[in-house]
């Protein structure tokens, strides 16, 4: 008699026998794309609200080492391909805000406040219903809003550094094109090398200190202005614009996230990071999709290990962080903002057609569209509060009352 087979035996550490890299390579492209695509918008947003060059650089360095370190704890505890990322959209703001009543001290107040507004969404059920009510198509008005200024930088920059900004322009034109995906990366490391030629020209010396990385603690601050100015518009934006939306793309895909400990991890990030000028983390949207799709391997139960893989690449990121800022900081003025400007096209399409996309409610989207663009700040409070609260005015006043029909 045939001897029965014998049973099978786990994989050492639930590792499978036959090790597929396609999970690995996908979570660096993650990370890639995710540092590369939007880094010089955090620097531009850092830069507006009052930090300078150490500070943002330092800002910079929080915001990957917290990205790193937190999708690690949620993609092994989880076992979710669910990817984190820092607050893009969150960063533009900051970048049409200006420097806030108190400076930058009360900037790094307002990120703490926007990282406990998160974790608390995590915590307490009746916060996130609240962010719920907020009309999609405001915050997204909202968003698109304070995009405009600079998504205009790049055009803008023809005019004054045409020969910089003109290369940069034409591969990203050609990349969206061929390989959409790497168009942004592809234009800045065009923008780079640009940079890198003209220091070359100038026989401009970069000292060893100006590239390493380093963290700087500002004590925070806290004033009303910020809190109303900052905080709750960045709090906003980050979850109407990343976090919603990164649950989404997760579904899409068959994924649950774990969102309770991903508010947690998220706002805890945030709140840690502010200090040493980070300003926000989420989780990831289109990130989500490159570690949650077939790139990162046929085997779904495996996929979260591009999750996992990510955030490491973010902590060997980490470590390039400061010479990244050195070299853009040597460019010529309204090249970071041109760079980032191309990396927020995208967005700023997809928030005008979201804001816009409901017929019958266009008029209030609209007034926070063009009360976020306009940069007014009363009271020392910026535009973006006053943009949303402009358009829930509106849309309160203009919506139809329920039961009150027009007679025939």
């Amino acid at each position: 008699m045939a001897k029965s087979p014998a049973p099978l035996r786990p994989h050492p550490a639930g590792l499978p026998s036959k090790f597929d890299s396609r999970p690995v390579v996908a979570g660096i492209v993650t990370a890639l794309v995710g540092f590369t695509s939007s880094f010089a918008v955090v620097l531009a947003g850092l830069k507006a609200v009052g930090a300078n060059t150490a500070q943002a650089a330092s800002g910079l360095l929080a915001l990957t080492l917290a990205v790193g370190v937190g999708v690690l704890l949620l993609a092994w505890r989880s076992k979710v391909p669910v990817t984190l990322a820092w607050s893009t959209p969150g960063a533009a703001l900051l970048a049409a805000s200006g420097a806030a009543d108190g400076g930058w001290p009360a900037a790094v107040g307002a990120f703490i406040a926007a990282g406990v507004l998160i974790a608390l969404t995590g915590l307490v059920p009746a916060l996130g219903r609240l962010m719920a009510r907020i009309p999609a198509s405001l915050a997204q008005a909202m968003l698109a809003g304070v995009l405009l200024q600079l998504c205009l930088a790049p055009f803008k920059a023809l005019g004054s550094v045409p020969l910089f900004v003109g290369p940069v322009i034409v591969c990203w034109l050609v990349l969206m094109k061929f390989a959409p995906r790497w168009a942004v990366p592809g234009a800045l490391l065009v923008a780079l090398g640009v940079i890198g030629i003209s220091l070359a020209a100038s026989g401009t010396q970069v000292g060893a200190g100006r590239v390493l990385p380093a963290l700087m603690w500002t004590t925070p601050s806290f004033t009303p202005q910020a809190l109303a100015g900052i905080a709750l518009p960045l709090f906003v934006v980050t979850m109407a614009s990343q976090n919603v939306p990164g649950v989404a793309v997760l579904r899409s895909f068959g994924y649950e996230t774990p969102w309770r400990p991903a508010m947690l991890v998220t706002g805890a990030g945030t709140a840690l990071g502010a200090g040493f000028g980070g300003h926000a983390i989420n989780l990831g949207a289109l990130s989500a999709a490159l570690a949650a799709g077939e790139e990162a391997g046929g085997d779904r139960s495996r996929r979260w290990v591009a999750g996992f893989t990510s955030g490491l690449a973010y902590l060997v990121l980490a470590a390039f962080s400061a010479a990244l800022v050195t070299l853009v900081n040597a460019a010529p003025a309204g090249m970071l903002e041109a760079v980032a400007g191309l990396a927020l096209l995208g967005t700023l399409a997809a928030a005008v057609s979201a804001s816009l996309a409901d017929s019958e409610d266009r008029i209030a989207p609209s007034v926070t569209f063009l009360m976020a663009a306009s940069g007014l700040a009363f009271a020392g409070v910026g535009s973006a509060f006053w943009a949303l609260l402009a358009g829930l005015v509106v849309r309160w006043l203009l919506l139809p009352v329920p039961g009150r029909g027009i007679e025939e």
